[in-house]
Protein backbone atom coordinates (compact mmCIF):
# COMPACT_ATOMS: atom_id res chain seq x y z
CA UNK A 1 0.00 0.00 0.00
CA UNK A 2 2.82 2.44 0.74
CA UNK A 3 4.57 3.81 -2.35
CA UNK A 4 8.29 3.16 -2.64
CA UNK A 5 8.84 6.63 -4.09
CA UNK A 6 6.77 9.76 -4.50
CA UNK A 7 7.73 12.53 -6.89
CA UNK A 8 6.06 15.87 -7.35
CA UNK A 9 6.34 17.10 -10.94
CA UNK A 10 5.38 20.76 -10.66
CA UNK A 11 5.69 21.55 -14.38
CA UNK A 12 3.26 18.80 -15.40
CA UNK A 13 1.18 19.27 -12.23
CA UNK A 14 1.39 15.58 -11.39
CA UNK A 15 2.17 13.42 -8.43
CA UNK A 16 4.01 10.25 -9.41
CA UNK A 17 3.65 7.25 -7.11
CA UNK A 18 5.86 4.21 -7.63
CA UNK A 19 4.89 0.98 -5.90
CA UNK A 20 6.52 -2.45 -5.72
CA UNK A 21 7.37 -4.13 -9.01
CA UNK A 22 7.79 -0.68 -10.61
CA UNK A 23 4.03 0.02 -10.72
CA UNK A 24 3.87 3.70 -11.67
CA UNK A 25 0.88 5.99 -11.39
CA UNK A 26 0.61 9.63 -12.37
CA UNK A 27 -2.15 11.57 -10.65
CA UNK A 28 -2.95 15.04 -11.92
CA UNK A 29 -3.25 17.84 -9.40
CA UNK A 30 -6.79 18.54 -10.59
CA UNK A 31 -7.82 14.92 -9.98
CA UNK A 32 -6.33 14.94 -6.49
CA UNK A 33 -7.91 18.30 -5.71
CA UNK A 34 -11.45 17.47 -6.80
CA UNK A 35 -11.32 14.15 -4.94
CA UNK A 36 -9.76 15.58 -1.80
CA UNK A 37 -10.68 13.61 1.32
CA UNK A 38 -11.25 16.88 3.21
CA UNK A 39 -14.54 17.71 4.91
CA UNK A 40 -14.65 20.83 2.72
CA UNK A 41 -15.02 18.59 -0.35
CA UNK A 42 -16.66 15.43 1.01
CA UNK A 43 -18.77 17.04 3.72
CA UNK A 44 -19.12 15.77 7.26
CA UNK A 45 -21.87 13.26 6.46
CA UNK A 46 -23.03 11.21 3.49
CA UNK A 47 -24.65 13.32 0.80
CA UNK A 48 -22.93 16.55 1.83
CA UNK A 49 -20.17 16.53 -0.79
CA UNK A 50 -19.48 19.77 -2.62
CA UNK A 51 -18.79 19.44 -6.35
CA UNK A 52 -15.46 21.08 -7.09
CA UNK A 53 -15.56 23.22 -10.23
CA UNK A 54 -13.03 25.32 -12.11
CA UNK A 55 -10.01 23.34 -10.89
CA UNK A 56 -8.50 22.54 -14.29
CA UNK A 57 -5.45 24.74 -13.73
CA UNK A 58 -4.78 23.93 -10.08
CA UNK A 59 -1.24 22.94 -9.15
CA UNK A 60 0.51 21.43 -6.18
CA UNK A 61 2.77 23.67 -4.14
CA UNK A 62 4.13 20.98 -1.83
CA UNK A 63 3.53 17.61 -0.24
CA UNK A 64 4.21 16.73 3.38
CA UNK A 65 4.32 13.36 5.11
CA UNK A 66 1.77 12.96 7.89
CA UNK A 67 3.29 10.45 10.28
CA UNK A 68 3.76 7.09 8.59
CA UNK A 69 0.25 6.88 7.21
CA UNK A 70 -0.52 9.71 4.81
CA UNK A 71 0.36 12.78 2.76
CA UNK A 72 -0.92 16.30 3.05
CA UNK A 73 -1.06 18.05 -0.30
CA UNK A 74 -0.87 21.83 -0.46
CA UNK A 75 -2.57 23.13 -3.61
CA UNK A 76 -2.04 26.54 -5.16
CA UNK A 77 -5.72 27.44 -4.65
CA UNK A 78 -4.96 27.45 -0.90
CA UNK A 79 -6.67 24.08 -0.29
CA UNK A 80 -4.56 22.00 2.10
CA UNK A 81 -6.94 20.35 4.55
CA UNK A 82 -7.17 16.91 2.96
CA UNK A 83 -5.10 14.10 4.45
CA UNK A 84 -4.49 11.45 1.79
CA UNK A 85 -3.92 8.10 3.51
CA UNK A 86 -1.76 5.55 1.72
CA UNK A 87 -4.88 3.43 1.25
CA UNK A 88 -6.83 6.31 -0.30
CA UNK A 89 -3.95 7.26 -2.61
CA UNK A 90 -3.77 3.68 -3.89
CA UNK A 91 -7.55 3.68 -4.37
CA UNK A 92 -7.22 6.88 -6.42
CA UNK A 93 -4.59 5.13 -8.55
CA UNK A 94 -6.56 1.92 -9.06
CA UNK A 95 -9.91 3.58 -9.73
CA UNK A 96 -8.71 6.63 -11.64
CA UNK A 97 -10.75 6.01 -14.80
CA UNK A 98 -13.95 5.29 -12.84
CA UNK A 99 -13.59 8.25 -10.48
CA UNK A 100 -12.64 10.68 -13.26
CA UNK A 101 -15.62 9.65 -15.42
CA UNK A 102 -17.94 10.04 -12.44
CA UNK A 103 -16.55 13.52 -11.76
CA UNK A 104 -17.00 14.58 -15.40
CA UNK A 105 -20.55 13.18 -15.38
CA UNK A 106 -21.33 15.18 -12.22
CA UNK A 107 -19.98 18.35 -13.84
CA UNK A 108 -22.12 17.80 -16.93
CA UNK A 109 -25.23 17.05 -14.89
CA UNK A 110 -24.68 20.24 -12.89
CA UNK A 111 -23.89 22.37 -15.96
CA UNK A 112 -20.50 23.20 -14.49
CA UNK A 113 -17.01 23.31 -15.97
CA UNK A 114 -13.49 22.24 -15.10
CA UNK A 115 -12.25 25.50 -16.57
CA UNK A 116 -12.39 28.46 -14.16
CA UNK A 117 -12.82 30.85 -17.10
CA UNK A 118 -15.94 29.15 -18.47
CA UNK A 119 -19.49 29.50 -17.22
CA UNK A 120 -21.95 26.95 -18.53
CA UNK A 121 -25.53 28.08 -19.02
CA UNK A 122 -28.15 25.41 -19.57
CA UNK A 123 -31.02 26.91 -21.56
CA UNK A 124 -33.32 23.91 -21.64
CA UNK A 125 -33.53 20.36 -20.39
CA UNK A 126 -34.10 17.94 -23.31
CA UNK A 127 -35.46 15.29 -20.91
Amino acid sequence: MIPETIELHKASKQLELVYAHNQRFHLDAEYLRVLSPSAEVRGHHSGQATLQVGKKNVGILSITAVGNYALQINFDDQHNSGIYSWEYLRELCDKKAIYWKSYLDQLAASSESRDPDITVIKLFDPH
